[in-house]
């Protein structure tokens, strides 16, 4: 019971809210955009901030090569230690430099530097980051002729500088460009978390007016300002109420025909049995007993005709349609009345198509429907008549024809003679009336069509049943 309870009130196995999906989906991806900004970023800092400082470096470079010397044998260098002191001075980061001949003698500064890396061709300056004395530095590389009359040989000068400014100017560069992002990051969840809010209002409410709402109350739903994408949702749940709805009528109205269609047999029942509890003669008992069987017969007959409609109510099946023939499915219902029709003196003939009438549906629905068909033309066909079942098929529907030689059906109840428990007034037949309900239920179910008309000799009536002709492609599939 606990993790039951637990599920239903959006414990750890619930199921994710709408609004944490929308808020994963649109803010995950905002904060991966955010990261590859800030990486890329961080590049476009620290090539803005290297811009600026490499050219502090390169005035060095240059301003060393201004002070390289040669007087036509060798080369020498003549910045005093003053000068050096003022160029070199910074606050922050440390200054050393290197100035080498192509042959590797050392003209002035710092031997400990890092060897130099491979120099480009011409005078412009090269930049490369490396380490000096256990700290990251900056290295300006120029490689060029002194100014000195006459020319000499290319000198090659180094200038190292630790990057602690050239770091602090990165941070704050960092900062100014990321904080605005982070900001509109931040602005942009809560503005669509209050968003989403609003659009989810009208589904609460219509969660709302569907909790409120009584198990008996199938109306439909009347669903203002909701989504779009939730308007074919609704109307699946209205369309599903309907057919609930259909359902549950069909259901109160089939339990109350039952009751009342019950009561009348079960009366009979129970007076019969009653006057044969107080016979004494064998012969009246035998007699009341005889009733009694009677009563039974009908009994069962009415709750198996009750149960077939039920059965075949559209509303309560799932259709299961096979490829079947239709001659042969009729001559096997017919043979079956042989007997019943003998004993009434009636002549019960079949006559089939010539081809086979292949159709799509459930033969045993449909030799159910021809039981009835043929059930009620035997039952009021007087004795010495006939009743004939044909088979008919043309290019658009195949026919079932049952003709008999029984009272004519008036006009005006030829329409409801396929009601439930409706008869004919002036037959003395015994029925139910649910005969022909059944089968225009099964007709209803296979798409087929009942027309009603007086038989061609004049005498009796015919039922014909219209089915349509499966396409070619569906009897290929």
């Amino acid at each position: 019971m606990k993790p039951d309870s637990a599920k239903s009130k959006g414990g750890p196995t619930a199921n994710p809210t709408l609004r944490s999906r929308l808020m994963r989906l649109v803010l995950i991806p905002l904060s991966v955009i955010l990261l590859i900004d800030i990486a890329g970023s961080y590049f476009v800092v620290r090539h803005v901030a290297n811009s600026v400082y490499d050219i502090e470096l390169n005035e060095i470079a240059r301003e060393l090569l201004l002070h390289v010397t040669h007087d036509g044998r060798e080369f020498g260098f003549n910045l005093s230690a003053e000068a050096e002191r003022t160029l070199f001075l910074d606050e922050e980061d440390d200054v050393f430099y290197l100035i080498t001949t192509d042959d590797g003698d050392i003209l002035a500064g710092d031997p400990t530097l890092p060897a130099r890396k491979k120099r480009r061709n011409g005078s412009e300056t090269a930049y490369y980051d490396d380490v000096f004395d256990g700290k990251p530095v900056r290295i300006a590389l120029l490689h060029s002729q002194p100014l000195v009359h006459p020319a000499s040989e290319p000198v090659t000068i180094q200038v190292a500088e630790t990057q602690g400014k050239r770091d602090r100017y990165m941070r704050t560069l960092l900062l100014q460009v990321i904080l605005p992002q982070v900001l509109l990051i931040l602005i942009a969840g809560v503005l669509i978390w209050r968003g989403v809010a609003q659009g989810l209002a009208p589904l609460r409410k219509l969660q709302h007016e569907v909790g409120m709402r009584s198990h008996l109350d199938l109306s439909p739903i009347h669903a203002t300002d909701v989504p779009g994408e939730v308007e074919p949702l609704v109307g699946a749940v209205n369309d599903l109420m309907t057919r609930v709805d259909a359902v549950l009528g069909f259901q109160e109205r089939f339990i109350a025909d039952t009751a009342h269609q019950l009561r009348t047999p079960v009366a009979g029942l129970k007076a019969h049995l009653e006057l044969a509890l107080r016979e004494t003669d064998f012969t009246q008992v035998q007699r009341a007993l005889g009733h009694l069987y009677t009563s039974a017969e009908r009994l069962s007959r009415l709750v198996s005709q009750l149960l077939s409609l039920a059965r075949n109510e559209p509303h309560n099946v799932v259709a299961n349609f096979q490829p079947f023939d239709l001659n042969q499915v009729a001559l096997r219902a017919t043979q079956d009345w042989v007997p019943h029709a003998y004993k009434k003196d009636i002549d019960l003939g079949f006559e089939a198509s010539e081809k086979p009438v292949q159709l799509n549906g459930e033969a045993v629905r449909v030799t159910e429907m021809i039981n009835n068909l043929v059930d009620n033309a035997i039952r009021y066909t007087p004795s010495g008549g006939h009743v004939t079942v044909r088979i008919l098929q043309d290019e658009e529907s195949a026919h079932l024809i049952v003709s008999d030689d029984g009272p004519r059906i008036p006009v005006e109840e030829r329409q409801r003679i396929f009601e439930r428990f409706h008869r004919l007034l002036g037959t003395h037949e015994e029925g139910s009336g649910l005969g022909l309900a059944i089968v225009h239920e099964i007709a209803t179910l296979h798409n087929a069509a009942i027309a009603l008309e007086d038989d061609t000799d004049g005498v009796g009536n015919t039922f014909t049943v219209s089915f349509p002709i499966p396409h070619a492609e569906q009897h290929q599939a």
